[in-house]
Formats: C-alpha cells, sequence, structure tokens
C-alpha cells in the first residue's frame, strides 16, 4: 500500500544463538493504510507479541524491515536515534487494561503525553478535552479513574493513544475482558477513531465476538503471517 500507517517487510526475530535459536518470525509481511484497522489473530505462542513489540520498537528484529507513518523505523537495524521519542510521539498503544494514573483526573492522563512532549500546559488540556468530547466522555474530564466505570475507564486509554496524533495505535487485546457488547463497543470506537483522525490500527485478539468486524485480518502461525479477508461487519445501526 502507498504511503502505508504501517509496512513490514521481510521481517524476522530469532531469540538465542545456535541449537537453542529459537525462530519467533519468519520473513513477516504486512501493511495497514492510514484510517484502517486490522485484526491480528494466531494461537498462543504463533508469535503475535513478539511481532507487536518489534513493530512498538519495545524488541529489536533481527532483520527486515518497517516503516510507520511514511517513516522507516528499522532496515536491518534502528533507523531512529531515540526509540522513546518514538513511541511516544509516533506510537500509541491500548492495553487490556487502561493503566491510568490514579492520582490524576481523565483529562491529564490524557494530556500527559503532549505535555511530556513539550506542548504548553493548555494546548496539552485542549487536546485532551477534544478527544474526551470525540469519544462522548468529556462529561467525565474531571473524574479521577477510580470514579470511572470500566467502559469509561478504556475510553480514556484509547484518547490517550491518540494524544500525540500517532500515524499507528497497537492494540493488545482490548476486549479481553469485555462482555460482547461492551467489546463490540470498543471495536466501534477504534474504526471511528481510525477514520476520524487516519490511523493505522492493528488489534491483536484471540476475542472471537470481534474477529467478525474486521475486514481484513492476518493469521500468524509458527511466526508466519498470511493475510485473510474477514466478514467486516458494520458496528453501526442502519435504519
Amino acid at each position: 500500500m502507498k504511503d502505508a500507517g504501517i509496512e513490514i517487510e521481510g521481517l524476522s526475530k530469532r531469540y538465542g544463538t545456535g541449537d537453542t535459536a529459537v525462530q519467533a518470525l519468519v520473513d513477516v509481511n504486512m501493511s495497514v493504510a492510514p484510517g484502517e484497522v486490522v485484526g491480528l489473530v494466531g494461537p498462543s505462542g504463533s508469535g503475535k507479541t513478539t511481532l507487536l513489540k518489534c513493530l512498538g520498537a519495545v524488541i529489536e528484529p533481527t532483520r527486515g524491515r518497517v516503516t510507520v507513518g511514511g517513516t522507516v523505523i528499522y532496515d536491518d537495524g534502528w533507523r531512529i536515534s531515540d526509540l522513546r521519542v518514538l513511541r511516544r510521539d509516533r506510537i500509541g498503544f491500548i492495553f487490556q487494561a487502561p493503566y491510568l494514573i490514579p492520582f490524576l483526573d481523565a483529562t491529564d492522563n490524557v494530556a500527559l503525553l503532549p505535555m511530556l512532549a513539550g506542548q504548553p500546559n493548555g494546548q496539552a488540556r485542549a487536546r485532551a478535552r477534544e478527544l474526551l468530547e470525540a469519544l462522548d466522555v468529556v462529561h467525565r474530564a474531571t473524574a479521577l479513574p477510580s470514579e470511572l466505570s470500566g467502559g469509561e475507564q478504556q475510553r480514556v486509554s484509547i484518547a490517550r493513544a491518540l494524544a500525540n496524533r500517532p500515524p499507528v495505535i497497537l492494540a493488545d487485546e482490548p476486549t479481553a475482558p469485555l462482555d460482547t457488547e461492551r467489546g463490540l463497543a470498543v471495536m466501534r470506537i477504534l474504526e471511528d477513531m481510525a477514520r476520524l483522525y487516519e490511523t493505522a490500527i492493528v488489534v491483536v485478539t484471540h476475542d472471537e465476538k470481534i474477529i467478525p468486524t474486521f475486514k481484513r485480518i492476518y493469521n500468524i502461525r509458527d511466526g508466519r503471517t498470511v493475510e485473510e479477508a474477514a466478514a467486516g461487519r458494520s458496528l453501526h445501526a442502519t435504519s
């Protein structure tokens, strides 16, 4: 895909050397366009987490090429000097648990990353409120995490992932602890945010109830990915 939000070419990851070496990823190719939500599925131990960590610049691949938002970040070696800045500014992370800072209200939980990136406090908080409003949780802007419902906490965590306008969001089992209704609601939000902010989103999941919502999925087995078409069921009610 031209100008893809994510482009992975020939990515491999090996742990260890010699007879004890384990090949976790083998020549992985993957592409996600801006505004697209793609699923990454596969059995436990297949390489999903390793691939997500390589894409998120948490661990270093063995070889291959990774492009994020038009910038080559890895090409048989890191091409970015400060990986912390890369993760802060170019990649948003969403996890199973929200991991909100308990002593900061919803607004400041979202505004913290832009502040760390050097934005003035007022500008960062304005961005936070914009996102909270887009996610229909702005009425809880001054609430502490302990005062938020589980669904509200997850929305705040999605807002935080979008705060620095990253071209890529990596979501690791974001619906695992949720029932069907709330899980589908999270997927609807991710689709809406991908379109609104032209963000490429990868969702790693075992959650069978959300798999039919993807238009495309990558199935990973034994470290190799296969692209598959999916049902792409609409998440919005139609009249």
